[in-house]
């Protein structure tokens, strides 16, 4: 091993190691706690910023984009809800930072090279996947959920083209529910989507190949319909959205590892850990054999 792919001299004690954990900590606490005031100050231009698909989808129907709380405490806890999400957001990238300089300087240099990739791209695949949840996949699945209002005037109620007395069946939606299942569509697309991310990396570290997903892949299929199932509210339309993302990545994933043991096997070749001559050797041999045998 090289001089410049040794672990950088870190002899400190084990407690010196706790100590600047609990430090990294302290500092990711405070930078969590800041974002979410910061947030808790500007909670409600968030919220409106958040309602877009619904009000898109009331305002296609010719409806009032408007949300009631059902108790008295409910705009308070929807603040929260706000600040946690955006505090978090916010104070990511600061945390992440306190994490790897803890971490680093156990690694190899090698190991910081190839690990750092994955560190920069985890936050970016999360944001893509939480823009596709908020701009496509809510305003689809508002869409369909909305689709089962009745409208009447004067307390009819629309049946097919004929108009029967009875009650209109109108939205009015609770904020803190609303805000519940759009967090859940972010965070669900979030995560999903850092599937390529999680493989890739295990790819790299050799606890998975690509022959192995590729094998698997009929379990993969039935496991990302139960995830779609669980994560997402009992309509066809997300289920089926998700499912095929997921999917999608999946298959990626597989490129990505491949990739990553193409890269990996030519830089074994260049250091020698390959000899193709004794390889074609060893397949000339058993054709040989075989020949002898047939004869």
């Amino acid at each position: 091993m090289s001089k410049t792919d040794e672990i950088e001299d870190t002899s400190a004690p084990l407690i010196e190691h706790l100590a600047e954990l609990r430090t990294r900590l302290i500092h990711s606490v405070v930078a969590f706690i800041i974002g979410m005031v910061i947030c808790f100050t500007v909670a409600t231009p968030i919220f409106n910023f958040l309602t877009a698909p619904l009000c898109q989808v009331l305002e296609q129907g010719g409806q009032d984009c408007a949300l009631i709380f059902i108790s008295p405490q409910e705009g308070f806890f929807v603040a929260i809800k706000i600040s946690f999400l955006g505090g978090f957001i916010l104070a990511f990238p600061y945390i992440g930072n306190q994490m790897w300089r803890f971490v680093a300087p156990g690694l190899y240099k090698s190991e910081k090279g190839a690990f750092l990739p994955f560190l920069i791209a985890s936050p970016f695949m999360f944001a893509l996947g939480a823009s596709f949840a908020f701009y496509v996949v809510t305003p689809l699945a508002y869409d369909f959920f909305l689709g089962f209002q009745q409208f009447g005037a004067g307390g009819e109620a629309v049946v097919g083209e004929e108009v029967s007395q009875g009650l209109s069946v109108v939205f009015q939606g609770s904020a803190q529910e609303y805000l519940n299942l759009t967090i859940k569509f972010i965070v669900a697309f979030g995560l999903c989507f850092q599937l390529p991310v999680l493989l890739t990396l295990m790819g790299k570290a050799g606890l998975v190949s690509a022959e192995g997903l590729g094998a698997v892949r009929k379990y993969a299929v039935v496991a990302i319909l139960v995830l779609a199932a669980l994560v997402t509210p009992p309509d066809v339309i997300t289920q089926v959205i998700l499912f095929v993302v997921v999917y999608g990545l999946y298959e990626v994933s597989i490129f990505l590892v491949r990739r990553v043991e193409a890269k990996r096997e030519a830089q074994l070749r260049a250091d020698g850990y390959y000899d193709d001559e004794e390889e074609f050797d060893e397949a000339d041999e058993a054709d040989e054999d075989g020949a002898d045998k047939t004869a």
